[in-house]
């Protein structure tokens, strides 16, 4: 008899939801690794990608049981606000991060709009980005 409702050691928030959630995080993931030199390490309990030093997406799974399995991402000026209030059944002011502007964007949804998201984590790259990696992302070589 093995254990139940779990992955890795990290109970589901739901029976029968843990599937979906590992197939959401591993989009996210595809989307965020997918972007020059990104890199993923665990920080503060959940998947974390960065761009050089600095955070631009995370992951949070029923953060503090809000039942909700979203990213946290970077975005530019007016771009939290603007999704916040015009669909918060898929966007929110993330808590710790939403100061600076990051958007919540809800995964565990069955509408979620993936290309939305491919622009929301590409431009949260952008807004964290250093100007080497940037020229990467844009497919110019940084003069050495």
């Amino acid at each position: 008899a093995g254990m139940t409702g779990s992955s890795c050691g990290v109970p589901s928030i739901r029976e029968g939801r843990a599937t979906s959630r590992d197939s959401r995080l591993a989009r996210v993931r595809a989307l965020c690794l997918a972007l020059p030199e990104a890199a993923e390490r665990m920080s503060h309990g959940e998947p974390t990608w960065f761009a050089g030093k600095r955070t631009f997406v995370m992951f949070a799974i029923d953060h503090h049981s809000d039942g909700r399995v979203a990213f946290w991402c970077a975005a530019a000026p007016g771009v939290q606000d603007l999704l916040a209030h015009s669909d918060p059944t898929h966007y929110f002011v993330p808590p710790y991060v939403g100061y600076r502007g990051w958007v919540g964007v809800r995964v565990d949804l069955s509408d979620v709009d993936w290309d939305q998201a491919t622009l929301l984590i590409t431009d949260a790259y952008r807004q964290v980005a250093p100007k080497r990696l940037l020229a990467l992302l844009s497919g110019i070589t940084p003069n050495t």
